[in-house]
């Protein structure tokens, strides 16, 4: 146990959870309490009752959002249970509120079973303005998401999927423009084709990088290759469209970018050497990348991002997931498409200004304060763009 470790044990035992329950309404005397609760409370109940929207006018829901896991795929740490994963719940909910002003709840469900996730989440749904999806493992994340997408009128996002992808995006986007390319003339590589690579990969050919190999523990994905999942199959039909068969090796020759989200120390420094010259390198995987900062730089590499805060170019989803629902929730928009996603993705690399940008700073600061509202602004034009605001 490193000694960083031990002082997170201790605050998190001094803490005893990082959130809590604050009142809006004072009930301090029987007046108050007559208006709060019984008697008063029965007329905004009959209200409601008579017209559901008017829960966004009369409760919190409009700004509360249930951050939801089932424990199957609790960071890097893997399938570790529901009570296991709330420490990782609980510090949602924190993020939410400190760079949202958003409030969230966290609800651990002790099920592996889809169905009955997809039954108890949407039963629960009256209560949130927004459902944002944590630690659920591929492939029922996949078929979860999309199930309850289907049946909520409030916004689902799988967080793990999304919000990298959003990030993801936006670094690209601007490490392009560093080099002086548009996204279809970059070769990518990406390693890791669970649920975050998979919707990274689908987030990059719709904005434009088209040229897109996936690669997992058994190589290159392609179509008609080995041991491939129903979400991988569905990727090899829009990426490696040369059908290359081989190892992330073989893949990485002659690439421009690299992505990680898979295991630590996966690439070599001959293997960013045999990319093209002044390659992109995203090694994400946490908290060991698949190739250290140093080595990636000795090896030639000229932007590097990676999942941590000890070196430049951080990619982490708190750029993302606290304004993609304060623009969803500011609008009360009903889900959140591809679309709003991209616009995501351009607004987070457009708070890069063209001054500020160098291979160092290609994404910007999680403190930085611009953030949230620029990518809350951009998710709320675009849902009144599209039709789904309800106000």
């Amino acid at each position: 146990m490193t000694d960083n470790d031990k002082r997170a044990l201790k605050a998190h035992k001094d803490w005893q959870g990082k959130i809590e329950v604050i009142s809006r309404a004072k009930v301090t005397n029987r007046d108050e309490l007559t208006v709060a609760y019984t008697p008063g409370v029965a007329e905004p109940c009959l209200e409601i009752q008579k017209d559901e929207s008017l829960a966004y006018e009369y409760t919190r829901k409009g700004n509360l959002v249930a951050v939801i896991t089932n424990g199957t795929a609790v960071l890097g740490l893997g399938d570790i249970g529901p009570a296991a994963g709330m420490p990782v719940m609980e510090g949602k909910c924190a993020l939410f509120k400190e760079f949202a002003g958003i409030d969230a709840f966290p609800i651990c469900v002790d099920s592996k079973d889809p169905d009955e996730l997809v039954n108890i989440i949407y039963k629960i749904s009256k209560s949130f303005g927004g459902i944002n999806l944590e630690d659920i493992g591929a492939p029922a994340c996949f078929e979860v998401e999309r199930r309850l997408k289907e049946l909520c009128d409030i916004p689902v996002f799988h967080d793990d999927q999304h919000g990298t992808a959003i990030v993801v995006s936006a670094a690209l986007l601007n490490a392009a423009k560093l080099k002086g390319k548009k996204p279809e003339e970059l070769k990518v590589v990406l390693n890791g084709a669970g649920a975050a690579g998979i919707s990274i990969a689908k987030l990059l050919i719709s904005i434009g990088f088209t040229d897109i190999i996936l690669c997992d523990v058994f190589g290159t994905i392609y179509e008609g290759g080995p041991a491939l999942t129903d979400a991988q199959r569905e990727m090899a039909k829009i990426s490696n469209k040369g059908k290359l068969a081989g190892t992330l090796r073989d893949a990485m020759v002659g690439a421009d970018v690299f992505i990680g989200v898979s295991k630590g120390n996966l690439v070599s420094q001959d293997m960013v050497r045999s990319m093209n010259e002044n390659p992109i390198i995203f090694a994400m995987a946490n908290p060991v990348p698949e190739i250290s900062y140093d080595d990636a730089k000795r090896a030639g590499a000229y932007i590097i991002g990676t999942g941590r805060s000890d070196y430049p170019n951080q990619i982490n989803n708190v750029l993302i997931f606290p304004g993609i629902f304060k623009g969803a929730l500011a609008v009360r928009a009903t889900a959140i498409t591809e679309s709003m996603k991209i616009a995501a993705a351009k607004g987070l690399a457009a708070v890069v200004t063209d001054e500020e940008l160098n291979p160092e700073y290609i994404i910007p600061d999680v403190f930085d304060k611009r953030v949230a509202d620029v990518v809350a602004k951009a998710v709320a034009d675009e849902a009144v763009k599209l039709g789904i605001a309800r106000i």
